[in-house]
């Protein structure tokens, strides 16, 4: 044990004041002090022993020589424990033991006030955990801390350069604020913004609180509280706690029960935090993923429309996309495809194709080699997905639409002439991505004004529904849909399918369904030679 010495005295009473349970290990690994604390969460009443996952994490530390992180360890008695480390200069170590209940021997009692009351913790908990909005969640932090722990509180998010603090008196609405300073101004916050425990906080000199931690408003500080608050892996901010001169220093319970508080709302910041960063980066990938939309170009008309098997998603395993014509009377390259399977990999694999078939724009004069050198890069990668698929190759001559249809293992297109006939494209080939040579049959077709071309998937078909619920949509109800489509515009043309497909299912599952058509504008219709792109809504 450490020696007797006034100084030593001094420094145990120091340590057995700390709010959380400490032990100090020598540079050998010998005990040198412990805290009671310390000694209840670790069934040692005597304090003459050391567990061995912490001799163990002590002396790897001193091996290593690395900077010191915290260890964690399932304790049979105690649960998880969080073993943080602060070597001392002359060699020991100070390990802070934290556990997800705070310090044993240290929890709340029930107060007059009901400041202490675990039913309050329970219901400020709720309120933590109704949002997923960061900037939500801070405000709640800092109001109901205000409002309950102190006279004002302050939320310090970890951030670059700036601080950025949440500021709340009692009663009021919280107002964000950044700042740029160092919050080694403040004892104790920077220590509880890299997630060490915090300091009592009697040790806080509170005429040392500089102004801009003090929200507006708010007069002299009589004490002051800071604590971590605790995240996911990383530490979520700090909480800072003032009371107003005059009204005496935070009890020890009023501490203990703030660190409970401080847990919690740390918990629901790093939800937040890491939902925010999830959707970000989610939505970011997203926009590659959605279908173009997609308006005129080159005097032809094009629409497209895409509904996936789930409603709440916006991608799948249907996919079309339109391609400009390298130079001036060139072709543009329409395609319309579905990768096998349905959700986020079956969207990921879309994006795979179609990021190939972009690649291979500088060959789409020549279909099949187009197709054969899918097929033959699906066959070498390690997916086991295939893909159907039409390709159109569009060219505008004179106030005709020239089409080049080559199908592979996807329905052969529909060709709706401006008397409302429907006849069908001839085009026929081979699935990509699972024989050794992939074989299409081009097929091509001429519109005249207002006539189009409708490439589909076989969502729409063999969508489900009807009377019965159990009865495919089927080729001839869509043949008659396009049947009273004739004259139509483009736009209007997908809607329309759209439409029925939905009224069909009437709410029940369906496959990814889209649907694209390619349009000869009718006579006196203005050609607009550009093209629009941008994410559908």
């Amino acid at each position: 044990m450490a020696s007797s010495s006034p100084a030593a005295t001094t420094g145990r009473e120091f340590l057995d004041a700390a709010p959380y349970p400490v032990v100090v290990l020598g540079p050998d690994g010998a005990l040198l002090h412990s805290s009671p604390s310390a000694r209840r969460l670790l069934a040692d009443p005597a304090g003459e022993g050391v567990p061995p996952w912490l001799r163990r994490a002590h002396l790897d530390l001193a091996a290593d020589g690395a900077r010191p992180g915290p260890v964690r360890h399932a304790h049979p008695v105690a649960g998880p424990v969080e073993a943080h480390p602060a070597p001392r200069s002359d060699g020991s170590t100070v390990w802070w033991l934290v556990t997800p209940e705070g310090c044993p021997g240290l929890l709340p009692r029930a107060a007059a006030d009901g400041a202490c009351d675990w039913e309050l913790l329970t219901r400020l908990s709720g309120l933590l955990l109704s949002s997923l909005n960061v900037d939500r969640i801070l405000e709640t932090v800092a109001r109901q801390a205000a409002l309950h722990l102190a006279d004002a509180a302050v939320v310090v998010a970890p951030g670059g350069r700036a601080l950025r603090l949440v500021t709340c008196l009692r009663g009021g609405d919280p107002a964000h604020v950044q700042v740029r300073a160092d919050p080694a101004e403040v004892p104790g916050l920077a220590e509880a913004l890299q997630g060490f425990p915090p300091v009592p906080s009697r040790w806080i000199d509170p005429d040392a609180v500089p102004h801009w931690l003090r929200p507006a408003g708010f007069g002299r500080v009589g004490s002051v509280l800071v604590t971590p608050l605790p995240g996911h892996g990383v530490p979520a901010g700090a909480l800072v706690l003032l009371r107003a001169a005059g009204r005496g220093p935070f009890a020890t319970e009023e501490e203990a029960f703030a660190r409970l508080f401080a847990t919690r709302a740390g918990a629901a910041v790093s939800a937040a935090v890491m939902y925010s960063e999830q959707a970000a980066v989610t939505d970011l990938l997203m926009r590659e993923l959605l279908p173009p939309r997609l308006e005129h170009l080159d005097g032809v008309d094009y629409a497209g429309g895409y509904r996936a098997s789930v409603d709440r998603d916006r991608i799948g395993g249907d996919f079309y996309d339109v391609h400009p014509a390298a130079e001036p009377g060139g072709e543009t390259l329409a395609l319309l495809g579905d990768v096998s399977g349905k959700g986020l990999e079956a969207a990921v694999m879309t994006g795979k194709v179609r990021n190939t078939l972009h690649a291979l724009l500088p060959l789409a004069d020549d279909h099949g080699r187009v197709l054969s050198l899918l097929n033959r890069a699906l066959l070498t990668s390690h997916h086991t997905r295939f893909v159907s698929l039409v390709l159109a190759s569009v060219r505008r001559e004179d106030d005709r639409v020239r089409v080049r249809l080559s199908a592979a293992g996807h329905p052969a297109p529909l060709v709706l002439r401006a008397d409302g006939r429907v006849t069908d494209s001839t085009t026929l080939g081979t699935i990509v991505g699972v024989l050794p040579e992939a074989t299409t049959r081009t097929d091509t077709v001429l519109l005249e004004p207002g006539e189009a071309c409708v490439l589909y998937s076989d969502g729409i078909t063999e969508a489900m529904g009807g009377p019965t619920g159990r009865e495919q949509f089927g080729e001839h109800r869509l043949r008659q849909a396009l049947a009273q489509c004739a004259g139509l515009p483009a736009e209007a043309i997908v809607e329309r399918v759209q439409m029925l497909a939905a009224q069909w299912l009437r709410g029940g599952r369906h496959d990814d369904m889209a649907v694209m058509v390619i349009a000869a504008p009718p006579h006196g219709h203005l050609p607009v030679v550009a093209e629009r792109r941008g994410d559908t809504t």
